[in-house]
């Protein structure tokens, strides 16, 4: 049981992070949520908004700090 309250807080530890980096990310000028890519549609009555090119950036770096973390494990 000590395992899983350890990985929990390792687990909010981490998600902590990411906010406060994208928090700051925001005040330096960064612009998650506006590159191109992005779709957006703003109708009289509904707004859609899917982040493909967000994610895509997002999904290079988380996969290249794991490859780097799995490369220093060894």
């Amino acid at each position: 049981m000590q395992d899983l309250g350890r990985t929990l807080v390792v687990i909010g530890l981490v998600l902590a992070g990411i906010g406060a980096a994208i928090l700051l990310g925001s005040r330096i000028g960064l612009p998650l949520g506006r590159l191109p890519g992005d779709i957006s549609y703003k109708g009289k009555n509904v707004a859609f908004f899917f982040p493909v090119g967000t994610l895509i950036l997002v999904s290079i770096v988380l996969s290249a700090i794991l490859y780097l973390i799995s490369r220093l494990r060894r």
